[in-house]
């Protein structure tokens, strides 16, 4: 069997070599522990993971100061999402999640709602949207009419992991911070795959994940503070006093070195990949019939992704297109698990039926993806569909 051509780059990416060849002396020769300042090995460690995090907080325009370094997004989004709303000192009970979020953001809610803590949600423009808003979107006007005075944290991603959408994150700080609430955006999908300037777009609190932008699993990072609202989070693991004492344990200098190396490496190849992303589209819309865009439009790189492709069948299930075409490694729009069977939350709150949800598909081209894998690619996904 051929090897899979891999098209589901929103799930993850592929470590670059670069990357691999920067991480690896950090496991062998240089593998002493970094908080180990008694001798020059450990310090070296330190003065390593000292410069990778300075790397990453330029390139996101972020103080060194702020970053936390983490396991990944997950943690992260904990840590920001219950360090806010747990701290002693935090005195409102509201947060506002955005209805598309990832459930690392919703599930951390759903949670916090359970101990007391009030949640508002707030829409999206929906795929049939005639207001002027892009599919997918935020509403300002009902964030606007969310935030109260007791709104202490607000959650929007800055770009979604289904259908690409990337939200007005600098209105929607505008909106939280004229109710006096801290801005906390997961920017799994964005950071490395467009500009992300946290001190121009006004973000209290950024969590991201280094295996998105071609960089190892397992480490992250999570910016806190930084901008001119102060941020107090009550840590989620403690033991040992690393990092300010708000998030202990062992740093990793392989792991923070090699999300370093890789932070900036796919900028440059947004335009590539969009073609490619449009070829694709291109050559399923012609030989399939019916099929319908999900979220933005795809000429607009402001409001979506350049590697990103969603979109609904006419009659036939993305799972079942799937598993008809397995030499291509994709994604169906539903998020269907063992335990979770329920269609993708992300089409429905755009108002997509429940069928149209589990008819959709999303592609997600990445950095090492060609025009011959797309092209290899498109004729298995359209042999495989007429076969139905």
């Amino acid at each position: 069997m051929s090897e899979m051509i891999y098209l589901d780059h929103h799930a993850t990416t592929p470590c670059d070599p670069r990357v691999v060849d920067a991480m690896l002396p950090w496991l062998t020769e240089r593998f002493a522990n970094p908080h180990s300042d008694s001798h020059a090995a450990g310090r070296e460690a330190a003065d390593a993971i000292a410069e990778a995090v300075q790397t990453i907080a330029t390139t996101i325009n972020a103080p060194a100061s702020s970053m936390l370094i983490t396991s990944g997004a997950t943690e992260s989004i904990n840590l920001a999402m219950r360090g806010v709303m747990t701290h002693p000192r935090n005195r409102r009970n509201h947060m506002v999640v955005c209805t598309t979020e990832h459930p690392a953001v919703i599930d951390v809610a759903t949670d916090l709602q359970r101990s007391g803590i009030e949640v508002s949600y707030v829409r999206v423009h929906p795929q049939s949207s005639n207001d002027g808003g892009a599919a997918g979107t935020i509403d300002l006007d009902a964030l606007a009419d969310a935030v109260t005075d007791q709104t202490a944290l607000v959650n929007v991603m800055i770009a979604n992991n289904e259908m690409g959408a990337i939200h007005p994150i600098a209105e929607v700080a505008r909106i939280t911070h004229e109710a006096g609430a801290l801005l906390h955006c997961d920017a799994t999908q964005a950071v490395g795959r467009i500009p992300v300037d946290v001190d121009s777009l006004g973000i209290d609190l950024l969590s991201a994940s280094a295996h998105k932008f071609y960089g190892p699993k397992g480490i992250g990072f999570l910016v806190a503070g930084g901008t001119r609202r102060r941020v107090r989070l009550r840590p989620q693991i403690v033991g040992g006093g690393q990092q300010q004492g708000l998030r202990s344990g062992t740093m990793n200098p392989a792991g923070v070195i090699a999300m370093a190396t890789a932070i900036g490496l796919g900028l440059e190849d947004a335009p590539r990949i969009a073609s490619l992303r449009d070829r694709l589209w291109e050559t399923l819309r012609s030989e399939i019939d019916g099929i319908e865009l999900n979220g933005p439009p795809l000429s607009d790189p402001s409001v979506r992704l350049a590697g990103n492709l969603n979109f609904r069948l006419l009659s036939v299930e993305g799972e079942t297109w799937m598993a008809a075409t397995p030499g291509v490694a994709f994604s169906s729009g539903s998020a269907c698990s063992s335990a979770n069977p329920s269609a993708s939350h992300v089409l429905l709150a755009m108002g997509l039926s429940e069928s149209e949800a589990r008819r959709s598909v999303r592609f997600g081209v990445g950095r090492f993806t060609t025009e011959q894998l797309i092209d290899d690619a498109s004729e298995q996904l359209v042999t495989a569909y007429r076969r139905f």
